[in-house]
């Protein structure tokens, strides 16, 4: 169980230093995210040349290399190819829009799809909580249904089980622990946990649906009444759209002080999709995340 992201950060170190691809590179916030994560990640910088070498001497930045590239769809043909090639770990998008990053990670020929459902999962520490909390999907799949939520959960179970956690706990959120047949949610959540009980999903405790109250407070379990192993102890809150899940995390972040590192799963290897908005910290968070998700 990591409480923090500086255990998050630890972990990492202890899986020695590892490649990342950085795809359109010469962006000066991507710049100072990699510098704070120097001792965790080795940076192949692809884009334009004489743009990133301004960027690396003015940001002191030590270790890296270079690959030039004369277009942001030319840099993410070569960033996944690194990946293909086993010249890189991990993938990261740096200042390239997201729909054409994404479009050529999952090129059938040329990208990075691996036959499993991509999505995203942010790692998260709240002020507060005493352990930390994964939370999928935020950010890549609009709408799942049942299928996808299974394939969502799997993903999350893999990235954990790499990180060292044996039998998580997982929370599928809704606004009420009980079946509506206006809200497909509970329905999805309360098949999926008749799955768990039938060991579907081996070394895992599964339950919902569990409205965030439940799922973040033991005490209003007792209050409701209700009865569960995942109550005020979760490791991980499955969302039941990217609506939810993304005011969710962002909720924390601005209004609760969380941190937050987030990658895309699913692919041949760890996806870092960064928004504009993120700090460098937030971008070490990220790395750290991706760094600590590699099986």
């Amino acid at each position: 169980m990591l409480r923090d992201m500086n255990e998050v950060i630890d972990f990492a170190k202890n899986k020695g230093k590892k490649k990342i691809a950085v795809v359109e590179a010469a962006s000066q916030p991507v710049i100072e995210g990699l510098k704070l994560a120097s001792d965790i990640a080795f940076p192949v910088l692809i884009g334009n040349r004489d743009k990133i070498e301004k960027l690396v001497k003015e940001a002191k930045l030590g270790e890296f290399e270079i690959v030039h590239s004369d277009s942001p769809v030319d840099s993410a043909y070569k960033g996944c190819e690194l990946v293909r090639e086993n010249k890189a770990d991990f993938i990261m998008k740096g200042k390239i829009e997201t729909p054409q990053f994404l479009r050529i990670i999952l090129d059938k020929e040329r990208g990075l799809r691996s036959g499993k459902i991509l999505s995203h999962i942010s790692l998260i520490e709240i002020p507060g909580y005493h352990k930390m909390i994964f939370l999928s999907d935020a950010g890549m799949n609009i709408r799942p249904d049942l299928e996808m939520k299974i394939k969502i959960l799997e993903n999350c179970l893999s990235v954990m089980k790499n990180m060292g956690y044996e039998n998580p706990k997982v929370a599928f959120l809704a606004s009420i622990e009980t079946i509506h047949t206006d809200m497909p949610e509970t329905i999805e959540a309360a098949a999926i946990s008749k799955l768990a009980d039938r060991g579907y999903f081996k070394g895992a405790i599964v339950d919902g649906p569990l409205g965030f109250d439940i799922a973040a407070s033991r005490k209003a379990a007792e209050l409701k009444g209700v009865k569960s192993e995942v109550a005020g102890d979760a490791d991980c809150w499955i969302v039941p759209d990217v609506a939810s899940g993304n005011i969710l995390a962002k909720a924390l972040i601005y209004f609760a002080g969380a941190k937050v590192g987030g990658i895309v799963y699913g692919a041949k290897a760890p996806i870092i999709l960064l928004s504009r908005s993120d700090t460098p910290e937030m971008k070490l968070y990220s790395i750290a995340f991706g760094v600590a998700a590699l099986g």
